[in-house]
């Protein structure tokens, strides 16, 4: 969408994903503003300012080359890797967790890096391939190392939430690179074996609690079932209108857990209802149907996997949270794209956004230059 008014620079920009944008951050900035008891501060003021440059950085991102991009694939790979391992030689700790990295100026949490940058790797790497090749082994053993690493070391810090991302962003790319699917069928199968093990072997005991408290949130109500019980009380409360803004007493008297990051929406749908409920989907829908347009009209192999992946990555986190904060997903610490306070999904998501946009540019220069 153009805007013919507009000089040229910013008539090429992508407004019809844009706006969606900044009136779902926007509509969260008012989330956390009431999530703080009625202060801009300490929330909605870092949010807006996060996604202002965010969004800057997004712009930047749009007018990368392709052939910039692909070049710089691996050696980002390999630079998340490293910072992967110095974060289990020398990560900071918090809340049981070595997920950070801390320089001083500024508190890194490298996991977060290698969502986006998993999907550019793979890209490039089936965009090369020949085709002819997909359903050999040369098209899935160097795929699983790539993936494997960063995963494990993700699992190791622990953080089983970050882990799935990555792995989910990379299974839809190894789909639509077209592999074959008895190879999906089989790892299937072997994980319905391997689940069972890494529930009684692997998970951690807050991590195997988080299971259980899934399946049966209202056996702890008080303990380890806490956090869905109250998110689904805020939501239910909420009924088809809300209870007004400021006036939400799950958030307000602090029964709701994480208010303003990982259960942001139940913050808003006790007080926004199902009339907000509805209002955030239709933007997320918005959002991902676009992503999805940029895929099919991206120009080339490489371009299609990039789009397709990323707007995988965005899709996960909007789905894994809207199912935890309802109680039909476990509780794995995903937030809410562009509306939980955070700047690293926030940075994720417009990475994801960004490099969406740059495709976008490419197709239009493609077509372009088709016509001439």
């Amino acid at each position: 969408m153009k805007l013919a008014v507009l000089p040229e620079p910013l008539a090429g920009i992508p407004w019809r994903v844009i706006l969606p944008l900044v009136i779902l951050v926007c509509f969260g900035a008012t989330v956390l503003h009431s999530a703080a008891g009625g202060s801009f501060h300490p929330f909605a003021t870092s949010h807006l300012v996060r996604f202002g440059v965010f969004l800057t950085m997004a712009l930047i991102i749009r007018l990368m080359p392709r052939e910039l991009v692909v070049m710089a694939a691996y050696p980002a790979y390999v630079g998340v890797l490293l910072l992967l391992i110095l974060v289990e030689l020398l990560g900071a700790i918090g809340g049981g967790s070595q997920r950070w990295l801390d320089l001083g100026f500024i508190v890194l949490q490298p996991s977060e890096f290698m969502k986006p940058v998993i999907v550019l790797t793979l890209a490039t790497f089936y965009g090369a391939l020949p085709p002819g090749m997909t359903g050999s082994w040369r098209a899935l053993l160097p795929a699983g190392v790539l993936v494997g690493l960063p995963m494990g070391l993700v699992l190791l810090q622990p953080d089983l939430g970050t882990a799935l991302a990555i792995g989910f962003g990379a299974g839809v790319l190894l789909f639509l690179a077209g592999l074959p699917w008895k190879w999906f069928a089989g790892a299937g199968a072997a994980a319905l074996v391997i689940a069972p093990i890494a529930y009684f072997f692997a998970l951690h005991d807050y991590q195997r609690a988080r299971v259980t408290t899934f399946l049966d949130p209202e056996s702890d109500p008080l303990g380890t079932g806490y956090h869905i019980t109250q998110s689904k009380i805020a939501i239910g409360s909420g009924g088809i209108t809300g209870k007004g803004f400021g006036e939400g007493s799950q958030s307000h008297l602090n029964y709701l857990p994480e208010p303003h990051t990982d259960f942001v929406f139940a913050t808003m749908a006790e007080e926004w209802g199902l009339v907000g409920g509805l209002l955030v989907l239709l933007i997320f829908g918005v959002i991902l149907r676009w992503g999805l347009t940029v895929a099919r009209n991206a120009p080339d192999r490489f371009s299609q996997l990039l789009a397709g992946g990323m707007t995988a990555t965005i899709f996960f986190y909007v789905a894994i949270n809207l199912l935890m904060v309802m109680g039909l997903a476990p509780v794995v610490g995903i937030p809410l794209p562009f509306m939980s306070h955070g700047g690293s999904s926030m940075l994720t998501n417009m990475i994801c956004i960004g490099t969406l946009m740059m495709i976008d540019r490419w197709s239009q220069r493609s077509r372009s230059t088709s016509f001439n």
